[in-house]
């Protein structure tokens, strides 16, 4: 069987047919994300039909937190048009949609196939322009009461120094993200200019101050990441997203160990690429189905 899987985020909408083992079946296309709700459901509504005939269901990996019921967007985030959260996705085709914030799609991805396969326990952290989240207990995702759970939005800090996306400061995102890493590098540079990009290439040539930088980004993603595990006493951490391949696995994980509550845990890169969110979207899909 196969699935046609979605992946809708701020700048572009990805698709592809994907099967039961999460396997890509054809090549991936995609489109710029559409500028407002009604151009994104003509869009989603032309895709979908192109596959439909062949697809069991549509499943949709998409910012925002999504309901319980894997049915409907119930909040939207910043880079997505005014009113997303109203688009009728069930409505887009006559087979099952199913709906799955992205960062839980690629914790799925990651658990059943990927970086956490064989655990039963784990949290998969995307680090990207921002941060997401999700958790896997007892080889399920928890999605708390209103479908909301993983969200990375916890505060860092006792004196309010750096707004959040979310309206509040010093949220894990605000250190943890790739904006973190370019606010610390401004901070510790004095340069207002400096980019990520910079600061990565400054790395590899080996300039002490972007080793400053990164080593200080690292060590606000190991913060929350003691505070997660201390939580959840997970088996694993998978760093996944843009950001997450420029973390050191192994520094992180020294200092996790020696500051957490609980037994030793690991950290690892993602095993999946960019397209996890799908390949997740579309696990999740065949698990309601059966």
């Amino acid at each position: 069987m196969k699935a046609l899987g979605i992946d809708i985020g701020g700048t572009k909408i990805s698709y592809c047919l994907i099967n039961e083992k999460g396997e890509i079946l054809n090549d991936i296309e995609k489109i710029s994300t559409p500028k407002t709700k009604d151009d994104i459901e003509k869009e989603l509504k032309n895709i979908i039909s192109k596959y439909e005939k062949e697809a069991e269901f549509t499943a949709i990996a998409t910012a925002g937190t999504v309901n319980n019921s894997n049915t409907k967007v119930i909040g939207s985030t910043a880079n997505l048009p005014s009113g997303y959260k109203d688009i009728d996705f069930q409505g887009l085709s006559n087979k099952k949609v199913f709906l799955e914030n992205d960062a839980n799609c690629a914790a799925i991805a990651e658990a059943k196939i990927g970086a956490a396969k064989d655990t039963k326990d784990s949290i998969t952290l995307t680090l990207g322009t921002g941060v997401g989240g999700g958790i896997i207990i007892d080889g399920k995702l928890l999605k708390g009461k209103s479908g909301a759970a993983g969200e990375m939005h916890f505060p860092m800090s006792r004196t309010p120094e750096r707004s959040c996306t979310c309206g509040f400061y010093d949220c894990y995102e605000a250190y943890a993200s790739g904006n973190g890493l370019r606010r610390t590098g401004i901070e510790i540079s004095k340069n207002s200019d400096i980019t990520t990009y910079d600061i990565i290439a400054g790395v590899k040539n080996d300039d002490s101050i972007s080793k400053e930088i990164l080593d200080l980004w690292q060590h606000d993603i190991a913060l929350g990441i003691v505070g997660l595990v201390n939580i959840f006493d997970t088996e694993v951490v998978v760093l996944s997203g843009s950001m997450g391949e420029f973390a050191d696995t192994k520094k992180i994980e020294d200092f996790v160990n020696k500051n957490i509550v609980t037994t030793k845990v690991k950290i690892k890169h993602a095993k999946l690429s960019n397209h996890c969110g799908m390949i997740g979207a579309v696990l999740l899909g065949f698990d309601k189905i059966k």
